[in-house]
């Protein structure tokens, strides 16, 4: 195996929890300002909606029926420990849905803040 390169968020001046880590290893995942939404819901509880995600890679496509419809998404794993973190969607089927392609879903349970 070759050399793993993880990006480090960067953090507030005050050092404060503003980044989201992998719950298991400690990773940066995201940053809580990138948050585009917190209303959403995942197969173990709530979730949010981001632009962008690091340190992460990317499954192969798989269609789901969420409650918004039909999707084509690739599940999310952290680049350090695996863990699966969430999931991207790359194609939604409902019009009213399109607006979720390209994004990516972290379950919150899955995460911790940086303290």
């Amino acid at each position: 195996m070759g050399l793993l390169f993880v990006e480090v968020l960067p953090r507030d001046a005050t050092g404060g929890a503003d980044v989201l880590q992998c719950r298991r290893c400690r990773v940066d995942a995201a940053s809580v300002g990138a948050i585009l939404s917190r209303d959403f819901q995942g197969r173990i509880g709530r979730t949010y909606l981001f632009n962008r995600v690091v340190n992460i890679t990317l499954g192969p496509n798989e269609n789901r029926n969420f409650r918004t419809g039909l999707h084509t998404v690739n599940d999310i794993s952290c680049i350090c420990c695996q863990e699966i973190l969430g999931w991207r969607y790359e194609k939604a089927y409902v019009e009213s849905e399109k607006y979720k392609e390209g994004k990516f879903i972290l379950e919150r349970t899955l995460l911790s803040k940086q303290a």
